[in-house]
């Protein structure tokens, strides 16, 4: 039984462990501060599932008392949860780029990935990626590829341009919502507007209820061409956020062909975050050219899968600069090992013309 002495000398103790555990929290602290910097500067969202699992598991073993290692890991868990909110603190005021008007997908998803930033709009895909590149806004978020539209030409054509990495792709899923002015029904609307990849998306809805197709830059900018006009027979095809936004009806929601309707985004910085390892796999993005010589495009794909990247998007888009040439653009999984996709590079820098590699990531997440 524990007499009150040796209570005295336990409290006595407690308050040493503890003081220098505040002198270890604050060190701790400073580092995910630095951290913090890192993901802002390279566009890269604070929670990481993987890392905080590779934490837990490579810290619980060092708890010999197996009775204190399930209250070990809920100690770590709760320093993480603070380590988030202290980044989130840090990052505060990062800027975010996006293409459309409030409302848009492209602001959805840049609220989902960075909660803690500040939206910014901007008319076109190359308006907000030059934001980034002048260094107006720290990331942009942009789309690259819709599951039923296929890939987004026009955003392709700015990555091989530009200079800005792709350090995340995030899934969305994206309800498209025919809307227009509170007076109209379904049967009033003669005109539909939206960008031409809702459009797209909406295809066979568009025919059936008979209405004409029109363009606009984003699916937000069509919702609020609808609001300014105030025509009951023309709708846009746009969110639901837009339709609360500017004042309009959903006259009809989830039209798109597709029921499994979701468009992928890319996050693009300045800094490239290098890939460093300890992962299952990783995801590569990248930009080549090959020689004019035959057989060139096929010498640069077997070389990516003779080093055991497996490809998941090949893709050839027109270059601008020269008739009936064409650019390259593959994403790629490889098995984490950082070495050999050293050399997997330096072997396809040898059968390229030009290679430039756009992301090295963990993967893709579901947002």
């Amino acid at each position: 039984m524990v007499d009150e002495n040796e209570l005295k000398k336990a409290r006595e103790g407690i308050s040493e462990v503890d003081s220098k555990m505040a002198a270890l929290f604050e060190e701790r602290m400073k580092l995910c501060g630095q951290i913090a910097e890192y993901k802002k500067s390279n566009g890269i969202q604070i929670y990481d599932a993987e890392r905080e699992r590779e934490v837990i598991n490579n810290n619980v073993d060092l708890i010999l008392d197996e009775e204190l290692k399930s209250y070990y890991v809920e100690f770590l868990e709760n320093v993480m949860d603070i380590s988030k909110q202290y980044q989130r603190k840090c990052i505060s005021g990062a800027r975010i780029a996006y293409c459309g008007e409030e409302g848009a997908f492209a602001q959805m998803a840049a609220g989902k990935i960075f909660p803690e930033g500040e939206e910014v709009s901007y008319k076109s895909f190359q308006d907000a990626y030059e934001a980034v590149e002048r260094g107006e806004c720290d990331v942009a978020v942009l789309p690259i590829e819709n599951s039923y539209a296929g890939e987004v030409g026009s955003v392709m054509d700015i990555m091989f341009r530009g200079s800005l990495y792709v350090n995340g792709v995030y899934t969305l899923q994206v309800e498209q919502c025919l809307i227009g002015t509170k007076d109209a029904n379904i049967e009033d609307i003669k005109k539909v507007i939206s960008h031409p990849q809702a459009l797209a998306q909406c295809d066979s809805y568009i025919k059936n209820i008979g209405a004409k197709k029109e363009e606009a830059g984003n699916t937000s900018f069509a919702a609020k061409m609808v609001a300014s006009e105030g025509d009951k027979t023309v709708a846009a095809i746009a969110s639901r956020e837009a339709a609360n936004i500017y004042g309009l009806k959903i006259l009809d929601a989830n039209i798109a062909q597709s029921q499994d309707n979701s468009t992928r985004f890319a996050v693009f910085s300045r800094n490239q975050a290098r890939y460093l390892g300890g992962s299952k796999h990783n995801h590569i993005i990248m930009m080549f050219t090959v020689k004019d010589e035959a057989g060139a495009l096929a010498k640069a794909i077997n070389v990516i899968g003779a080093y055991g990247y497996n490809m998941s998007a090949v893709r050839s888009r027109p270059l601008k600069s020269l008739s009936w040439s064409y650019y390259f653009y593959v994403e790629a999984d490889g098995d984490g090992n950082v070495e050999n996709e050293k050399r997997m590079l330096k072997a396809l820098g040898a059968t390229c013309d030009k290679l430039r590699v756009i992301g090295d990531m963990k993967g893709r997440i579901e947002l």
